[in-house]
């Protein structure tokens, strides 16, 4: 258990420090730090496809698509949703959104809550229950004070979620189907890497910006490394802990993003800290929960 406890926060604190370098690999925009992400990481996520012996979960869901069309267009969508995600996840900490976007992934767990329920019909638990109302609390007060939530909160807590049911609904929640839903994008990133300019006024590709930056020969081959271990870890700590555990440990990142985005110097504006406070509350109640269910399981000590 604890190896698997270490992949989870040792995997938290890399993709952090993703979130935090990304300000760093300029002259590249969002786009071309995510197509360069993708393009490097791919190696990495397909040996571990091999190494995990998943690689004929490709295979049979390439068999479903030829016999189901329509898996085809879900898989284009899964893929869509989780494009969009990653893309935000190194566009934020560049354009001053990093705060509202860790404040996304501290709503996401329990946005996945409510899915639960009323996609799949699971049943909330009391403290489950008291978390949702508190954030809920949260988010109301935000809305009726007239300050809202940035977008980037709303897409990372209901496109996440969406993305994540829409797996399950499908039966591609496995390092398969993430795979997948990779090699679908790759078109995109290489487009994000050959063609898109740097800037709008500049016809200097993402490609030809990197070879002309001798800081990026060494920040993106590094950043499909980072990226890979990351997600090597993350699966190695999925299997290895109880899910109640890893779903504890899950809180961990969205600290380390929020204080990703302190240090890039985004601060909390005045009147938002009621909103903070009561999802940290609800965050708390998650937390309490899960450290719980672990006590109470048969053969914990």
């Amino acid at each position: 258990m604890v190896r698997g406890v270490l992949a989870s926060v040792v995997g938290s604190f890399l993709f952090g420090g993703m979130y935090y370098f990304a300000p760093f690999l300029a002259p590249l925009a969002g786009e071309q730090i995510f197509g360069w992400r993708m393009v490097a990481t791919l190696p990495f996520t397909t040996l571990l496809l091999i190494y995990s012996g998943q690689s004929r979960q490709v295979l049979a869901i390439v068999r479903r698509v030829q016999r189901y069309w329509r898996l085809g267009a879900l898989l284009l969508l899964s893929a869509a949703l989780f494009g969009v995600q990653l893309w935000l996840f190194l566009w934020a900490p560049l354009n001053g959104l990093a705060l509202p976007t860790s404040l996304g992934y501290f709503l996401l767990p329990l946005v996945m809550v409510l899915a639960g329920r009323l996609v799949f019909n699971e049943r909330l638990s009391r403290l489950q229950q008291v978390a949702t109302a508190l954030a809920s609390a949260g988010v109301a007060w935000e809305l009726l004070r007239g300050a809202g939530l940035d977008w980037p909160t709303w897409l990372v807590a209901i496109g996440y979620t969406a993305y994540f049911v829409l797996r399950r609904l499908m039966r591609t929640d496995s390092l398969a189907g993430h795979w997948l839903d990779v090699l679908i994008l790759l078109p995109v990133c290489l487009w994000f890497v050959v063609v898109t300019p740097v800037e709008p006024v500049n016809a200097l590709s993402g490609w030809l910006a990197v070879v002309q930056t001798p800081k990026l020969h060494i920040f993106i081959p590094l950043l499909g490394v980072v990226s890979g271990i990351a997600l090597a870890l993350y699966m190695t700590a999925h299997r290895l802990l109880p899910l109640g555990l890893f779903g504890l440990l899950s809180y961990v990142e969205p600290i380390l993003l929020l204080l990703a985005a302190m240090l890039l110097g985004e601060r909390i504006q005045p009147g938002q800290e009621v909103m903070y406070f009561l999802i940290a509350a609800a965050v708390v109640v998650m937390a309490f929960e899960g450290l719980m269910q672990l006590r109470n399981k048969p053969g914990a000590s």
